[in-house]
């Protein structure tokens, strides 16, 4: 057996593999010898079939798997005996052929693409900018506004506003405006303006008092959708796909009243006790704020570093028609003129990993099962976020987080992202920054400039 690599450039490559007869003879005999055990040809007693049957019958097939075997493991080997940096995979040539039926020798020769040679030294040369996002009044009490409604109540109101329950009575009409004979009724039903698809219907709806009477259409103000339909009907969905115009009478109207401050409202805020008087609940919102921006910030800083990085690296060279055929290959839905349209895009993100990954080898980055777990704690405290439900005890956030790390989606995009952050925290610490404090409409601003 002999194993060759052929570099073409700085970044592409052919291995070659060859083999002869006597490099899989011995292993193909072995496990024809195993098939007339397991699988006996008629007329012949297992482990007595001539070993010229069997190779009739699956010489081939077993010479075909033992040869991909062989190769495959000495692919693999010679990779990493050499320590060859690749992006993607090994790819058969194009120009290879090889015929198991007539020859005993074969070749078999692999494209190969290369990561580039780079280096990356960061100290306190490199400037990278970090925004940090003022506090404004105007935040607080919007933060302050947006909690009054989230705790607030439902209570009776004389006229109904966009984000009003109605309760009322529906009758099914005929063309004419009549009330349909036989048609469908219901006697209590809740409409709620605010989720109307449709706007005139939607203004039909605003503005009513108890006792009113107005004509709607269900349909449309469901915008089709039967699962609404059914539940304000009260009927199945099978029976929902109905168009008729409907008189509705208000029974009863429900206003949403904002929560005030006081201790109570504080506890569901923030949980029990955590703010005793308004000057501590104002203060554990700006906390909250200040948190929720700094994400932004950081996230910020990612693309700031990003642009830096790159920019101090210079352009790299990559083996970009090994990977056009290689995305081709993995991606079976797309064609040649899609990957070429996207491939720009494509190589900043390869250009950007690659940069990232020697971020790591030289500063020895590593993630541990902490890492993940801290990070599977946020990602279960979001979810919890995501229904409304705060202030989670440590032991339910912890048995959460563990049940997401065994998920492998989760656990992969965890995984990544820890590793992530880990860099980015490693750029933090080595570079400057230029730090500089800005508004929120100067902070979203600068992603408008991105555009």
């Amino acid at each position: 057996m002999n194993v060759t690599l052929d570099k073409t450039d700085n970044v592409s490559g052919v291995l070659t593999i060859s083999i002869v007869e006597q490099d899989y003879q011995a292993e193909v005999k072995k496990q024809l010898n195993e098939l007339g055990r397991r699988r006996p040809i008629k007329g012949f007693r297992p482990g007595h079939v001539p070993a010229g049957l069997l190779m009739k019958h699956y010489g081939g097939q077993v010479t075909a798997e033992v040869v991909d075997q062989i190769v495959s493991r000495e692919l693999t080997k010679y990779v990493r005996d050499n320590n060859l940096e690749l992006l993607g995979e090994p790819m058969l040539s194009q120009d290879t052929k090889v015929d198991m039926i007539n020859e005993k020798d074969f070749s078999f020769k692999f494209d190969l693409g290369f990561a580039p040679e780079f280096d990356l030294k960061l100290d306190k040369r490199v400037k990278v900018p970090y925004y940090n996002i003022e506090i404004s009044q105007e935040m607080v009490d919007s933060q302050d506004s947006a909690f009054k409604k989230r705790f607030g109540t439902q209570v009776p109101g004389e006229e109904s506003t966009e984000d009003a329950l109605i309760r009322a009575a529906l009758s099914e009409l005929n063309e004419d405006g009549t009330v349909k004979e036989g048609g469908i009724s219901v006697e209590r039903t809740i409409v709620s303006p605010k989720y109307q698809k449709d706007d005139d219907e939607k203004k039909k709806l605003i503005g009513l008092k108890v006792g009113d009477e107005v004509v709607i259409n269900p349909y449309k103000g469901a915008g089709g959708n039967v699962t609404e339909l059914a539940a304000m009907l009260a009927v199945d969905k099978e029976q929902a796909d109905i168009k008729s115009d409907f008189n509705m009478k208000v029974e009863e109207i429900l206003v949403s009243k904002d929560a005030e401050h006081g201790q109570e409202f504080y506890d569901m805020v923030f949980g029990k006790d955590i703010a005793k008087t308004e000057d501590e609940y104002f203060a554990k919102v700006k906390e909250m704020l200040a948190g929720q921006l700094k994400n932004d910030s950081n996230y910020r800083f990612t693309l700031d570093a990003e642009a830096v990085l790159k920019k101090k690296v210079g352009a790299l060279e990559l083996p970009d028609e090994f990977l056009k055929r290689y995305l081709i290959q993995i991606n079976k839905n797309l064609d040649a003129a899609k990957i070429e349209e996207e491939y720009p895009r494509t190589r900043e993100e390869i250009v950007w990993q690659l940069i990232k990954e020697k971020v790591a080898k030289n500063y020895d980055v590593k993630i541990d099962q902490e890492d993940q777990l801290r990070l599977a704690r946020i990602y279960a405290s979001q979810q919890f976020a995501q229904y409304g439900i705060g202030n989670v005890p440590e032991e339910t956030l912890d048995r959460y987080a563990e049940d997401l790390m065994k998920d492998e989606k989760y656990a992969r995009e965890i995984s990544t992202r820890a590793f992530e952050d880990k860099v980015f925290s490693t750029i933090r610490d080595k570079v400057s920054l230029t730090e500089k404090t800005v508004s929120a409409d100067e902070f979203n601003k600068l992603f408008e400039e991105k555009k």
